[in-house]
């Protein structure tokens, strides 16, 4: 039996392969989406409980292998896992992030409070935030308008010039650009999640002449394997 800590789609589409080829695999999700896209194979909903809760479920179980497949940013489950595995081998399964080409006016933030006050320094109209519906605090303060994009409605503060798009992608570049001129937008926030399902907004913020103030991911436990694609995760597995 093989844990896959999913989430994401390079986590569906690792479980697709190693079910076709008749593995047992168990897809963990976090829980956060009201709706999630489900893989193949067998799916637990919710959390460990800490170290301690996915130690305990190691023990029990006794899965061949974990791959963390989680998102770029989420760095509690990823610092879990390796805290957690011991001897059971784990991989960290992580897609490369994005590099600027011509064209491209990047700014790039520590963290989601350098993020917000890199945008409040800007001259700007509207800010179009992409950063998820968690750490929306940190935008709290965001002085004008405000076009804040999620999957599902966020829980906590918004700025008090925001609207609200509930959407799920992957969008095309001909919608980001009809969305990004609707709402006038003068700059583009984002985390570094790399991948082509949630470039199309760099591409149309490149076509626009607009900058973007990305967010760097969090630095990868020390001494656990990394790969960036699905066909390495599996070649790994065999």
């Amino acid at each position: 039996m093989i844990l896959v800590l999913g989430g994401t789609g390079e986590a569906r589409e690792l479980a697709a392969v190693l079910t076709a080829r008749g593995g047992h695999v168990v897809s963990s999700l976090a829980g956060r989406l009201a709706d999630p896209v489900l893989p193949d194979g067998e799916v637990r909903v919710g959390g460990f409980g800490g170290v301690e809760g996915l130690t305990a479920w190691l023990a029990e179980h006794r899965p061949a292998a974990v791959v963390d497949a989680t998102h770029p940013f989420a760095a509690g489950i990823t610092a879990n896992a390796a805290a957690a595995c011991g001897s059971t081998p784990l991989l960290r399964l992580q897609r490369p992030g994005w590099t600027p080409g011509p064209g491209d006016d990047w700014h790039w933030a520590a963290d989601l409070d350098e993020a917000a006050s890199s945008v409040s320094g800007m001259v700007t109209g509207t800010t179009f935030l992409t950063t998820g519906r968690q750490g929306l605090a940190a935008f709290a303060g965001l002085p004008g308008r405000v076009l804040v994009r999620c999957v599902d409605p966020p829980t906590g503060p918004l700025p008090a010039g925001a609207t609200l798009v509930l959407a799920r992608g992957p969008f095309t570049v001909a919608d980001e650009l009809a969305l990004m001129r609707e709402h006038a937008v003068d700059v583009v926030v984002s985390k570094d999640s790399g991948g082509h399902m949630t470039a199309a907004k760099l591409v149309a913020a490149r076509e626009l002449g607009l900058p973007v103030v990305l967010v760097r991911r969090p630095p990868l436990p020390a001494g656990v394997p990394v790969v960036g694609t699905v066909e390495e995760a599996a070649a790994w597995l065999r």
